[in-house]
């Protein structure tokens, strides 16, 4: 658990993303800047009121000069693009419709250059993989008996063939092999020496199934794998991701790196449940890594075919980017199979070329875009080519095409999700969501594999010799026949659309806006300096050459009473002639705003610049927009205007695309730190708009002070679920927990809701040093959180300004935004955990918004893994170890303070290494506590370390006495017992004989806790038949064994019974008559065998 954490904090301290680093140098800068004030001050003897030696005022000065020090965002492109004819040799000589063949590449290639994609590339030329770089992976006698191929004839060849699972030979393979894993390695350097962003290696043969002495699955030089090992032990990279979406498990990529925490292995594969090539039970998700490893090996089994993008979007929403996100890596590589594509026979599943885009995009959002992809399998040539085309696009920053509305991701991949993040959240921060239960909803997660009647290959049952043709099942043959799948994947390729506009990004400014301004509060926030500052900004980083200038204008009436009414807009075209006193009069009945003679003027301006940049979108002259407006108008509703807003921009902008261009689904995401609650209003009953708002609530103080701002706030009439407040309460946000909010929340709801316009209500009051916001976001976090969004409508993106109250934040945060929409790689970010707070308020978002969305279906609660039956395995191997997998950590007190469900202290792994022999065994579990509150089914236990002041035990057990473990599984050697539960009930304890007949009246599952009325958790003794609580509750039940000494409990839960005198759970005939009684209680029908 901690290693990664502490080595992520450890290399990013003082990182200038870290708002623990930005205070450490903003209190620098108060010390620098109070010493210059009072030079300046001695020398100019300037008035006592120029200048305030106020934090504020310092806090201004020292971002401000550390402003000067900012880097210019990085620009870096080029996408790098490896191919070359010779990759075409390797073929089958003896079938020629063998699936890995020729035509796989060259095809693609004809595509990408028919879209123009290779000519924006940058080509890589193709190198030979170096001997001694493929020996970081393989033994020496496969590059020899490789080798040895390029001379053999085709009857030698074929006979070789023979020895080798799916796989053939060539006098060419050799070189081919060579080349691919060459290639590789050369992509992957130049984008780690920056020469390139990211690139694209178009070659074969595929790689991921080559183990380190067996060729296999169309493999022979695992490319992907020699690449990832060479980084991290020649260059000195700490972490390489690499990403296998391929529809068959890469088992020789996952064993490279099995124990290897530098390199993070994540794998999505057909697997149903062992059946599907290569029939390994190291395929499923409970192989998480060994040894230091552990944790770092992510295996996503899909147990049926048929998976469709919302499946996958789904997997790497809940998955792999909250934990690549977490792991930090300093390159992404990823084994790009297209066998899962629409069409492709060997996958059987349904994912769109368009997918693949949308998997990059996300991907690009690390290692500050270093994504370096190599083509794997993929044998369906239509669906792989226009896969292969989308994904190089995507690498070469085009919008990625949308996606129609997602639904529902079937229960199947459900409980892999669950299943995954059941095995794994002992070792990842970023699983917070699901609650610790009992019991799951989705059955198969409440079991662990392997399911009874597999058979798996193994070592000692795999063919001695393989099949040289290559046939599909019958089965498969008929439903890819003819020309359905073709028909399917045109209609996709027709109605794709892969325009992209002439210029990338547009952006509305005028100077005229500085007009609204406070005569009478010289210091007032929303003053005209925001927007020139911001400017300014963007002048500097040179942003403005880089984008179209849209031209100004006001808004004219008609566009204004969108949204507003007709008293509204008359009320604010009045205040051009009205004088001071009377404006100041006017103030007062309002809340927050002043007035000026400008204030029409400068309003209807902010609006009019604004649809100007929502036209030049809409009407395909830009790609994405800013507009840098002033004043602010989220707050503004139908007839008032309030918080610094008069108009509401962007309900207006929002209104403006749907009545010219016939938008049918707009998303408007508000992250100003105050509740848009003016913008709510006007679409509360509207499904044609998505308000989704993160913002300081404070239980309702915070300004606007309303309720309406809490996450029970999901809309009326038709609206109701398209209303989304992500409220904060307690603690000052910060990236972490919006990062959070938008992996968990914002964007699988956004692309359930697939909209076509997307329109952020980009105030920057969140930032850190707001004046007002007191919040922490990084221009970092900004960035991040843009590159999401650009994900959807085709990329058509529009920020307008809102708050934002700090002249050097609000410019570095807009500006990083800007940077993002242009196409630059997204900044670093060094993760940290969020907050419980922040945990909390987005379990509840979830479970309130989840009834109208399907994509936040994962908010469950997840048995714990420490009492599923974590077996203690004999390992028949060299080693000859036996390994116990020992679970569930609460230190004594912690549990109270934490959110439902759990955090990095929850769950801890051990493991013992010893012999067969139980005797040394049992020597072992001395040091081990056996207990926790777990699943009925196996009857399993969580299982603390004594040497911790920790508790065990399912009600709240103490710890384990001395030798009672080993005394345990002496008598259980004795039994004839050679394997075991890791918390297998003992038969027989002597506190049996402490337990009375069940009371004639029976019992009650019901009943609740004696003490404080829970009826949740409970248990009854045994002995005195007194209901209380457990230990995760209030533990009543624990304090009734500490006082009565009574040490026998039943539990009400799951029927399992414990004993805190042996801290262990019991099964004896003595105690089935009370498990009978409550099993009548609880199901009203006789406990099974009784």
């Amino acid at each position: 658990m901690e290693k990664k954490g502490d080595e992520t904090e450890q290399r990013r301290a003082g990182s200038g993303t870290d708002p623990e680093g930005c205070r450490e140098t903003v209190t620098k800068f108060l010390r620098q800047a109070r010493e210059g004030m009072r030079l300046k001050q001695q020398e100019q003897q300037a008035h006592a009121d120029s200048f305030s030696d106020s934090d504020d005022e310092l806090l201004l000065l020292g971002l401000s000069e550390m402003a000067l020090d900012m880097e210019k965002p990085s620009t870096l492109k080029g996408t790098g693009f490896v191919y070359d004819e010779i990759f075409t040799k390797h073929m089958n000589l003896w079938d020629l419709n063998y699936p890995e063949k020729p035509q796989r590449i060259s095809q693609p290639y004809s595509r990408c250059c028919e879209l123009g994609l290779v000519d924006r590339c940058i080509r890589v030329g193709i190198c030979h993989c170096m001997e001694d770089q493929i020996l970081l992976v393989h033994n020496m006698s496969m590059i020899e008996t490789l080798q040895s191929t390029s001379n053999l004839t085709q009857d030698e060849l074929m006979e070789f063939s023979k020895k080798y699972d799916s796989v053939y030979f060539h006098p060419s393979t050799y070189e081919c092999s060579l080349l691919a894993a060459g290639s590789t390695v050369e992509l992957m350097e130049k984008i780690l020496k920056k020469q390139i962003r990211n690139g694209f290696a178009l070659v074969r043969p595929p790689g991921h199934h080559a183990m380190a002495e067996e060729f296999c699955g169309f493999c022979y030089f695992n490319n992907v794998a020699i690449a990832a090992k060479h980084a991290v032990d020649n260059l000195q990279l700490k972490r390489v991701l690499i990403v296998d979406w391929d529809v068959h498990h890469g088992q020789a990529t996952q064993q490279m790196f099995y124990n290897d925490p530098r390199v993070l292995y994540f794998s999505i594969h057909r697997y149903e449940y062992g059946v599907f090539w290569p029939h390994l039970r190291e395929s499923d998700y409970d192989f998480i890594g060994d040894g230091e490893g552990k944790g770092y090996n992510i295996n996503v089994p899909l147990n049926k075919t048929g998976m469709r993008d919302y499946d996958y979007l789904a997997i790497l929403q809940q998955i792999l980017m909250p934990v690549a996100y977490e792991f930090d890596p300093d390159v992404v590589i990823v084994s790009s199979g297209y066998d899962a594509a629409v069409g492709d026979e060997k996958g059987e599943m349904l994912i769109t070329p368009v997918a693949y885009a949308h998997f990059i995009h996300m991907l690009s959002s690390l290692a500050e875009g270093r994504v370096c992809v190599a083509l794997e399998g993929g044998y369906c040539m239509k669906s792989l080519t226009e896969g292969i085309a989308l994904t190089v696009r995507s690498l070469l920053g085009d919008p990625c095409p949308i996606l129609p509305p997602m639904e529902e991701p079937c229960d199947s991949v459900t409980e892999s999700i669950l299943n995954v993040i059941k095995m794994l959240r002992p070792y990842w921060k970023c699983f917070q969501y699901q609650g610790l239960e009992m019991t799951c909803p989705f059955p198969g997660v409440n079991e662990m594999p392997p399911r009874e009647g597999i058979e798996f290959i193994t070592a000692e049952n795999k063919p001695k010799e393989y099949p040289l043709f290559y046939n599909y099942p019958q089965r498969v043959e008929e439903r890819y026949s003819g020309d359905r799948w073709d028909k399917m994947i045109d209609k996709l390729i027709s109605e794709t659309n892969l325009t992209v506009p002439p210029n990338r990004t547009c952006l509305a400014y005028d100077e005229e806006m500085r007009c609204h301004n406070n005569t009478s509060m010289v210091r007032h926030p929303e003053k005209p300096d925001r927007i020139t500052s911001i400017f300014k900004k963007h002048e500097a980083f040179g942003f403005l050459e880089r984008c179209l200038r849209v031209e100004s204008r006001q808004a004219d009436r008609t566009e204004l009473e969108y949204v507003h009414s007709s008293s509204h807009v008359d009320f604010l075209m009045s205040l051009n002639d009205k004088l001071p006193m009377e404006m100041r009069d006017l103030e007062k009945k309002h809340n927050s705003v002043y007035f000026c003679n400008e204030t029409y003027y400068c309003a209807s301006l902010a609006v009019g610049c604004t649809l100007n940049v929502v036209d030049t979108i809409l009407s395909g002259k830009a790609l994405n927009g800013v507009a840098i407006v002033r004043p602010p108008g989220h707050h503004a509703g139908c007839d008032l205007s309030m918080g610094f807003c008069f108009f509401n921009t962007v309900a207006i902008a929002a209104r403006f695309a749907q009545k010219k261009y016939n938008i049918k689904r707009v998303l408007i995401v508000d992250w100003d730190i105050h509740h848009g609650n003016g913008t709510q209003d006007m679409f509360y009953n509207d499904p044609s708009v998505l308000f989704m708002s993160l913002h300081r609530y404070d239980h309702g103080i915070w300004y606007p002070s309303s309720k309406d701002g809490d996450y029970n706030m999901v809309g009326t009439k038709g609206g109701e679920g398209f209303n989304v407040n992500i409220p904060w309460n307690e603690g000052s946000m910060g990236d972490a927990e919006y990062i959070a909010a938008f992996q968990q929340i914002i964007m699988p709801v956004a692309y359930e809701f697939a909209p076509e316009l997307v329109l952020v209500s980009a105030g920057f009051d969140a930032a850190f040093g707001d004046p007002l916001g007191h919040y922490e976001i990084s221009p970092v976090g900004y960035a991040h959180m843009t590159h999401m969004l650009s994900s959807l409508a085709n990329g058509k993106v529009v920020l307008v300004l809102e708050g934002g109250y700090n002249l050097v934040s609000i410019s570095n945060c807009m500006a990083a935004c800007t940077s993002v929409l242009l196409g630059d790689p997204c900044p670093h970010w060094a993760y940290k955990p969020p907050k419980d707070s922040a945990v909390n308020s987005i379990q509840n978002v979830i479970g309130t918004q989840k009834k109208y969305w399907k994509s936040l279906k994962f908010a469950v609660g997840l048995p714990d893994i420490g009492g599923m039956g974590a077996k203690v395995k004999v390992i028949s191997d060299e080693t000859d170890a036996i390994s116990v997998q020992i679970g569930t950590v609460l230190k004594e007190g912690d549990n109270s303070q934490e959110p439902k469900g759990l955090t990095e202290q929850r769950q801890d792994y051990a493991e013992v290494h010893t012999s067969k022999d139980m005797h040394q065994l049992a020597d072992h579990f001395q040091n081990i506590t056996v207990g926790g509150e777990v699943d009925s089914a196996s009857n399993m236990a969580d299982s603390t370390n004594t040497g911790s002041s920790s508790e065990g035990g399912a009600a709240g057990g103490r710890q384990l006495k001395e030798n009672s473990s080993m005394k345990l599984l002496k008598k259980m050697e004795a039994e004839g017992v050679e394997q075991m539960y890791a918390v297998q009930p003992l038969p027989w304890c002597p506190h049996l004989e402490h337990v009375t007949p069940v009371p004639t009246k029976g019992l009650n599952t019901s009943d609740p806790c004696e003490e404080c009325g829970n009826v949740g958790e409970n248990w009854v003794c045994l002995v005195c038949y007194k209901v209380y609580c457990g230990r995760y509750v209030n533990e009543h039940m624990v304090i009734h064994w500490e006082t009565e000494n009574h040490p026998i409990v039943l539990s009400y839960a799951d029927l399992s019974v414990w004993c805190y005198g042996c801290d262990n759970y019991v099964h004896n005939d003595i105690i089935q008559p009370a498990k009978a009684a409550a099993h009548i209680s609880k199901f009203n029908e006789p406990l099974p065998g009784i």
